[in-house]
């Protein structure tokens, strides 16, 4: 990790800046395969398979057959363990549920919001070398809660899962969780041209309303094009990173390791590590360069490490100011007043408070949900929650006493805007009131 002591508060945008790409030439590329999507429907779609994916199929929807497959070729403990981690979740988001509340305004005037699933909503589960089925029960889950009419599942196929198949598979466990779920429309699809058939609809996948989920620059990028033609988004969320905010109660090799966890999604992940002890930096590194030997994705994590930063502040007022600054997607706080920092912390997806909770866990079987805000998003957007998957209808029903009541206040300011329509629709019931009385 690159290290910087005690940057000045003007540089803070240079020291927390995030890796930078060429977004000319992505989004380029990314308007090019999107339009591509919108004329040509499942003709792109099988081109672009091929040419990224190197699977030539046009049978994109898996088969009950595939199904039975990946049920009968997923670990019995993993099995186990997806359905301990889908209990966990349902129980926290469940939680979320919102009963209706009726408020009378002033008498004779009452309003009420209501809850109401978004009808079709797309999912994508990024595949490729880290095939995320935890991401699944993350978006699934809520779908499902809050009673989404229509779930769909995109997901990169391989060429080389051993299903029998020569038209690509899919994760078994990705497969076990969708079913487990009782999601049965997933699609074999990936990449920039995954999210163009949800956005646009394809002679076989169905158009819908809402877009979820992370993946790498070309699908967040595609994603928020989309989401300007009218589609919605969860959120723009890019490559991966994690913030930790140390003090001399933190364990350095648990923090190496919470570290190391992130820096494993991606070459582009971001580490920082925050401290006002320099000999805990250095003990941190030492457990990073030690651990990192022992990683099957060490050459991944090396890259990101590159660009990662262990920032020493002179207290801990000042490490707080920089962490809300910097917005990180996960933050650790490792410290010994880890609850009263905590209180202090107003930009951040997900915050793990002690020793003992690994970002990890918020991953895969804590409850809370995985699909946070990146890039300093987290400054304006929440993460997924079953908040994501309704929209909220606000009704109001006025009696006869009601706009007695509020009506000639209405008129006054309608007049003040200029708005006699306004006014007039308000007058019109005064006035009828005042003839049958």
């Amino acid at each position: 990790m690159i290290k910087v002591d005690y940057p000045e508060r003007l540089n803070w945008p240079a020291v927390l800046k995030r890796p930078v790409f060429d977004t000319e030439v992505l989004e380029n590329t990314v308007n090019a395969i999107l339009l591509d999507v919108k004329n040509n429907g499942n003709t792109a779609l099988v081109k672009y398979t091929e040419l990224f994916d190197k699977v030539k199929t046009n049978a994109f929807e898996v088969t009950e057959e595939e199904f039975r497959w990946a049920e009968n070729n997923c670990a019995e403990d993993l099995k186990s363990a997806i359905q301990i981690a889908k209990g966990n979740i349902e129980k926290f988001h469940a939680a979320q549920k919102e009963t209706i509340q009726f408020i009378e305004t002033t008498e004779g005037v009452t309003c009420w919001r209501k809850s109401v699933a978004i009808e079709k909503v797309g999912l994508y589960i990024p595949g490729g070398s880290a095939p995320l089925f935890s991401t699944l029960l993350m978006l699934g889950i809520p779908a499902i809660l809050a009673g989404c009419k229509e779930i769909i599942v995109c997901t990169p196929p391989s060429d080389s899962l051993g299903n029998g198949s020569n038209e690509g598979s899919i994760a078994p466990a990705i497969l076990y969780t969708a079913k487990l779920l009782g999601i049965t429309k997933v699609y074999k699809l990936g990449g920039v041209q995954a999210i163009g058939a949800m956005a646009y609809g394809t002679q076989t996948i169905s158009k819908v309303y809402k877009i979820f989920g992370p993946g790498n620059q070309y699908v967040t990028c595609a994603k928020q094009v989309v989401n300007k033609e009218g589609t919605a988004i969860d959120m723009p969320a890019g490559p991966s990173e994690l913030a930790v905010l140390v003090d001399e109660s933190c364990v350095p090799s648990f923090v190496a390791a919470d570290l190391l966890s992130q820096a494993e999604h991606g070459p582009d992940s971001q580490l920082i590590l925050v401290a006002t002890n320099n000999k805990l930096i250095e003990q941190i590194n030492t457990e990073i360069q030690q651990q990192l030997t022992l990683l099957p994705r060490k050459d991944i994590a090396e890259k990101a490490l590159q660009h990662s930063k262990a920032i020493l502040v002179h207290d801990l007022d000042e490490a707080i100011d920089l962490l809300n600054e910097y917005a990180a997607e996960h933050l650790i706080i490792a410290c010994e007043n880890d609850t009263v920092i905590a209180e202090k912390i107003i930009n951040a997806g997900s915050v793990f408070l002690g020793n003992y909770s690994p970002e990890s866990a918020g991953d895969y079987a804590s409850g809370t949900n995985h699909t946070l805000p990146t890039n300093g998003y987290a400054k304006n957007y929440s993460g997924v929650s079953l908040d994501s998957f309704i929209k909220k209808i606000t009704f109001q029903k006025i009696t006869e006493k009601g706009i007695r009541k509020i009506g000639p206040f209405i008129e006054i300011m309608a007049l003040a805007e200029g708005l006699q329509a306004h006014k007039n629709a308000i007058s019109i019931r005064l006035n009828s009131q005042n003839i049958e009385n």
